[in-house]
């Protein structure tokens, strides 16, 4: 009768709720609010009740603090608070205005006692008012709160609001919701069979879960579910949503894999013009792309202080930057170092390898050694979500689409200018670009210029992702020697190919043999391909190459 009663009363609140949304009297309120404070729980029970009655917005905050323990009694005249910690100090509330009681000591204050009957009341009378929150995503928040309490109380409340729902996204979320309390408390099998079928329309995982419930079978042989027809349909319906969720998964792991293997092309592809060009063992090439991390760091701080309205634009205005950074800093290396070393191969990897070094002391000296904060613009925040439970995060597809911009124009620059032109000759043949008139010397310093810069604007993108530190360039440069001599020393669309090839089958391992013996797995694979295709997939053409 009790229970009875109080659906009633709730389905009061929606229908109150939905033809307008007047507050109560303060008075009045206060006064409701007051009989939270009694001893006896079945008379905090009515007093919960009739403030869900009331159908006022503010009721929410105090209801929700009675529930996580945060109202209290005035020991004194029996009035209702609320009081919580903020920022390491207890402070006391107005329950209705919210304004800060400083007069009044915790001890002064006895905390209203709740048991677990109260919670559930609590629980329905809270989603009950937030059906009908002129906020959709707290309608939807209410919404799948009833689905994973599947409260029989909130039956009527969830179908009322279902009723006036404008919003199809909500109003799917009610009914999915609804079909799981149908299912669960119904004693009608045919409505159990509606909801069942109506259920077997969605395919997240916590429909799945619930599906299973249904078919446990006890330790007696008996099931959870005794309807044998339910059991086959939810059996069915389990069949099909695993069939679902495994290609769902498969599209899942081919975006990682694709991310995965951006990232590992905007790492590599300023590393195989360097290194198709010049043969050069480049170790400082990470660093190239740490400095393009806190290339894009340093401006977007001097953005937050100096002009913070252009801060979603900061990530364009850091790629020129990095690109002129880290080029800058090839450029003097090469000039510095690398062009006393040619012809001698151990030598320029020890040399590298030591600037990469002086590289990361003077980041950790300037920048200090702990991760620096790189913000996210506000359109790279967020995913796109389907309902089969696929995410498709708008900072990685901006890292995909940004790879295939980076590797477009190299190509341009490679096919299309003298620079280009000149580059591809001294790859085939340095001896004759060099008798033809063609400044090798001065191609070498432009081309590692290049590479670092590429590797520059590489890490503006990983900022993204990534931790920005003085290590950040440690973490990519041996997969990115890996990518460029799997697809072909010095051939970019070998590097395209290497790097989404490598990382697809790195993603597709990870869930049966884990991140690190996955590429382990990798690894070995490469090495066996490179023994017989010393070259890898795109080998150069060319006298000098074949020689």
């Amino acid at each position: 009768m009790f229970a009875a009663l109080r659906i009633v009363l709730l389905a009061l609140v929606m229908g109150l709720a939905s033809t307008a949304a007047a507050e109560t009297d303060d008075a009045t309120l206060a006064k409701l609010i007051t009989n939270l404070g009694q001893k006896s729980y079945a008379q905090k029970a009515k007093a919960i009740d009739a403030l869900a009655a009331t159908a006022d917005p503010r009721v929410v905050a105090v209801l929700e603090a009675m529930l996580a323990r945060e109202l209290y009694r005035r020991k004194d005249d029996g009035s209702v608070l609320i009081g919580a910690k903020e920022d390491g100090k207890f402070v006391v509330r107005h329950p209705i205005s919210g304004a800060v009681i400083s007069a009044i000591q915790k001890s002064k204050l006895k905390s209203v006692r709740i048991n677990n009957r109260l919670r559930k009341i609590l629980r329905g009378a809270i989603g009950g008012l937030s059906l009908q929150h002129k906020d959709p995503e707290k309608r939807a928040a209410a919404a799948d709160a009833v689905f994973k309490s599947r409260a029989l109380a909130m039956a009527e409340p969830l179908a009322l609001a279902l009723r006036t729902e404008p919003d199809e996204s909500v109003k799917a979320r009610m009914t999915r919701a609804l079909a799981a309390v149908d299912l669960v408390h119904s004693a009608d099998s045919g409505k159990r069979l509606d909801a069942l079928k109506t259920l077997g329309t969605f395919s997240d995982p916590e429909i799945r879960n619930l599906l299973n419930t249904l078919l446990v079978q006890k330790a007696d042989g008996t099931f959870a579910e005794p309807d044998a027809a339910l059991r086959d349909a939810a059996q069915d319906i389990l069949a099909e949503a695993e069939r679902s969720a495994a290609f769902w998964g498969t599209v899942q792991n081919l975006f990682q894999g694709v991310s995965l293997g951006s990232v590992l092309l905007l790492a590599a592809i300023g590393l195989a013009i360097t290194f198709g060009v010049m043969g050069v063992i480049n170790m400082a090439h990470g660093e190239m792309v740490m400095l393009g991390a806190y290339t894009t760091f340093v401006v977007q701080e001097a953005i937050r202080t100096q002009a913070p309205g252009l801060f979603d634009y900061s990530l364009f205005i850091a790629i020129p930057a990095a690109f002129m950074v880290a080029g800058l800093v090839g450029v003097l290396i090469e000039r510095g170092v690398i062009q006393f070393l040619y012809g001698r191969p151990l030598e320029t990897l020890l040399a590298t390898w030591g600037i990469s070094l002086v590289l990361q002391q003077v980041t950790r000296s300037v920048f200090g050694p702990t991760n620096r904060e790189v913000g996210t613009p506000s359109w790279m925040q967020g995913a796109i979500q389907t309902a089969e439970g696929l995410t498709l995060t708008y900072n990685r597809i901006a890292i995909i689409v940004f790879s295939l911009m980076v590797m477009g124009v190299l190509l341009l620059v490679l096919r299309k200018t003298w620079f280009g032109l000149q580059m591809r000759a001294v790859t085939q043949n340095r001896t004759m670009a060099s008798a033809m008139g063609i400044r090798t010397g001065w191609i070498d310093a432009m081309t590692f210029g290049l590479g670092s810069g590429v590797a520059g604007i590489a890490g503006v993108a990983l900022s993204q992702i990534d931790n920005v530190s003085p290590n950040l360039g440690q973490s990519y440069i041996i997969d990115s020697f890996l990518v460029v001599v799997f697809g072909g020393v010095g051939n970019l669309w070998g590097t395209l190919v290497g790097a989404m090839s490598l990382g697809i089958v790195n993603k597709f391992l990870e869930p049966y043999a884990g991140a690190v013996l996955g590429k382990i797995l990798v690894l070995v694979v490469v090495i066996l391909f490179i023994q017989k295709r010393p070259r890898g997939l795109f080998a150069l053409k060319g006298r000098a190459v074949e020689s």
